[in-house]
């Protein structure tokens, strides 16, 4: 057991080998590849997407960002050279993976044009929250892609600039980033209740 859980690798594909056996007993009690299954499939992906994207989002604003004042100033190329990038990375693939997903899906339900409408095509409730949802998570996609992150390049070091340079791109990529932050709250509402209350 340790073999898999001290290497990460091994540790996701056992969670994986894990997901194929229940989805082979799906299989034996008659579920079927119909249009159900892939739209939970994608949903599931899109879910998969969605917490490693926000958790992520919440890990920089409730605890790195937070406390980098708290770390002595030798320490901190530890975050901004080596933590920061590789959470960066699966940050801004997790954003990405979460907005592709979420768009099959809403294509897959037959939805995409009335959600992206905000239901006004239709009048439906759940079109309306679920299409509040996707645009939320559309803007932060947007600033993840194209303000956080050309941003955390330069505050990084990753892009040369200077000092005052690199704390400006610093404060726009916090704001941005507490921007995500204060939008993915009630972006969640509108697509969990678009499932749930609609």
């Amino acid at each position: 057991m340790a073999a898999i859980l001290t290497n990460l690798r091994n540790t996701v594909i056992a969670g994986t080998v894990l997901a194929v056996i229940l989805f082979l007993y799906f299989l034996s009690v008659g579920g079927a590849l119909d249009k159900a299954f892939w739209a939970f499939f994608f949903r599931w992906l899109h879910v998969l997407s969605g917490v490693m994207w926000i958790g992520l989002l919440w890990y920089f604003n409730f605890v790195q960002i937070p406390n980098m004042g708290n770390i002595p100033d030798e320490q901190k190329p530890a975050i901004s050279k080596v933590i920061a990038p590789a959470a960066l990375f699966w940050f801004r693939w997790g954003a990405m993976g979460t907005i592709v997903t979420g768009l099959i899906l809403a294509t897959l339900n037959g939805y995409v044009v009335e959600a992206l409408t905000i239901g006004l095509m239709d009048g439906v409730a759940k079109h309306t929250m679920i299409g509040i949802g996707m645009w939320f998570g559309t803007i932060m996609w947007f600033n993840v892609w194209f303000v956080i992150w050309p941003n955390q390049q330069i505050a990084l070091g990753m892009k040369e600039a200077d000092a005052d340079a690199k704390a400006a791109a610093g404060r726009t990529a916090m704001l941005f980033s507490r921007t995500n932050t204060l939008l993915s709250i009630p972006m969640l509402f509108a697509m969990v209740s678009a499932q749930n209350l609609f």
